[in-house]
């Protein structure tokens, strides 16, 4: 069994009092429709190593999770994290202004409820918003919290001004 790989793009601000914001997306489906905290993501998706370049697959699933192209500007790589499942996601960051929003996530398909027969169809990202460092480490799921605080170490900051 191989193990799944993923790509991950962290859209990130420092605002006028010097606190970093980052930009996270909440997961859509029935899973998380009731789930705040531990139900939000870093836009990311899937690749095949060796297939694609991990920026290049951060990029285009941050644009299909969230509707538009990711920031322009320097990307800083923060590094391979491995969630409780097995997945490792190659994370990275791009400095943002404060006009990045949402627009609408590419979505999937999931017979709901379950057993009974129905196709329906989900976004993958139900809507994203701005979130302190300290708030976004409560709202991600738990295997992403390293790579916000691989953010807070590469800026120098705890994220709190």
């Amino acid at each position: 069994m191989s193990v799944k790989t993923s790509a991950a793009l962290l859209a990130y601000r420092i605002d006028s009092a010097g606190v970093v914001r980052v930009f996270l997306g909440h997961m859509g489906g029935p899973f998380w429709a009731g789930r705040d905290e531990g139900g939000w993501s870093i836009p990311k998706g899937e690749y095949a190593v060796g297939d694609e370049v991990p920026v290049d697959v951060a990029r285009r699933e941050f644009t299909e999770e969230i509707g538009v192209p990711p920031p322009e500007g320097h990307v800083i790589e923060l590094g391979v994290f491995v969630q409780p499942s097995g997945k490792q996601i190659t994370a990275f960051a791009v400095r943002s202004g404060a006009s990045l929003a949402f627009v609408a996530s590419n979505e999937f398909s999931l017979e709901w409820p379950r057993g009974s027969g129905t196709i329906r169809s989900f976004p993958e990202i139900d809507r994203a918003e701005w979130f302190t460092l300290p708030d976004a480490r409560r709202k991600v799921v738990a295997g992403q919290v390293p790579i916000l605080d691989a953010l807070a170490l590469g800026l120098g900051s705890d994220g709190t001004g």
